[in-house]
């Protein structure tokens, strides 16, 4: 071999000792990268999916299934043409509490098993975990209650249950319901927010909030956001905050918290927008005894400050927010 061709072996022979210690590193990388992502995904609640519930190694197995069900396809059972009762508004629970009440900042059950009975400030009383599943019923779902001594709320207990019975008792592990996020130095804008529904909500939920029903009839592929078979004024989301901390780390479809697709104010906004929208309805007069317990997107009065219900409903909260600590230290009203 002459002088010519070791050089040019050695030269290989180096390309590839290079080659081979950057391909090191870059798996290395990639598993340090995995690591980390491993480590952001174990530090909120996520809610084992249904293929490991334990339907057969059990007594209970079998409710517990059926209450997923139930979450899950709702409007199957207990819609207005549901195969077990007709009492709710052709949504599912799942359509608020994602993947069936497991997915991080999805609204998920990951604090309820833990956290229920509690008092809430807004009926001003002890409430069980069958109050606040009906609730939903009657809020969310636009429905009437279920009977809590039946198989179906004994059922979506079980479920709720299986779900959080690792959570330690009074815990609210990380990732738990909805993010709350930063209030924004104005009033959400509701037109700025049609614009961001006509970009990224159209598609799914339809021109007018109609939602796109199931294949079965009996349903929705994608919910209503407005309009008689949405959500009535008594839901959860119809408050701002939680509406847009929800679709923050949750819509457009495919999004989640690692991924979100809107920003801060395209959430509020949107939120403005969808919760301007004609809308079902509920007696609200129980609600909040305590007035001065109301949140400070509550939009409805009267408050135990000064400002006006539109404030209250749009923002800005800031103001609202240090006006109510100032006096809580005073301690006057």
């Amino acid at each position: 071999m002459n002088n010519r061709n070791i050089i040019l072996l050695f030269v290989l022979l180096i390309a590839l000792i290079v080659a081979a210690t950057q391909t090191g590193c870059s798996s290395q990388q990639d598993e340090k990268k995995y690591a980390a992502d491993s480590t952001m995904q174990q530090s909120v609640w996520v809610g084992a999916p249904a293929n490991q519930i334990p339907y057969y190694s059990r007594k209970d197995g079998e409710l517990i299934w059926y209450g997923h069900e139930l979450v899950a396809n709702t409007a199957k059972y207990l819609g207005p043409k549901g195969s077990v009762l007709q009492i709710s508004n052709g949504m599912n629970c799942q359509n608020c509490h994602l993947d069936a009440g497991t997915k991080p900042w999805g609204n998920n059950y990951g604090a309820v098993y833990s956290t229920y009975p509690k008092f809430r400030d807004r009926s001003g009383g002890i409430e069980t975990i069958y109050k606040r599943v009906n609730d939903c019923f009657e809020r969310s779902l636009n429905g009437t209650a279920l009977d809590t001594t039946g198989k179906e709320m004994q059922a979506i207990y079980a479920y709720i249950k299986w779900l959080g019975e690792d959570v330690q008792r009074g815990e609210k592990p990380k990732g738990s319901g909805i993010a709350e996020l930063l209030y924004l130095n104005r009033a959400a804008d509701a037109q700025k927010g049609k614009e961001v529904y006509v970009q990224k909500c159209q598609t799914c939920h339809g021109a007018n909030g109609e939602g796109v029903a199931n294949l079965e009839g009996n349903g929705y592929a994608y919910p209503p956001l407005w309009g008689k078979n949405s959500y009535n004024n008594g839901a959860g989301l119809f408050r701002l905050s939680r509406f847009a901390g929800y679709v923050k780390n949750n819509m457009p479809f495919g999004a989640d918290y690692h991924a979100p697709q809107l920003s801060a104010e395209e959430a509020w906004d949107v939120a403005a927008f969808v919760n301007s929208q004609p809308r079902p309805t509920k007696d609200l007069k129980s609600d909040w005894p305590d007035i001065s317990k109301k949140p400070v997107d509550h939009p409805f009065g009267p408050y135990a400050d000064p400002f006006t219900e539109e404030q209250h409903k749009f923002g800005p909260y800031g103001p609202i927010k240090d006006y109510r600590d100032q006096h809580k230290k005073s301690g006057t009203k």
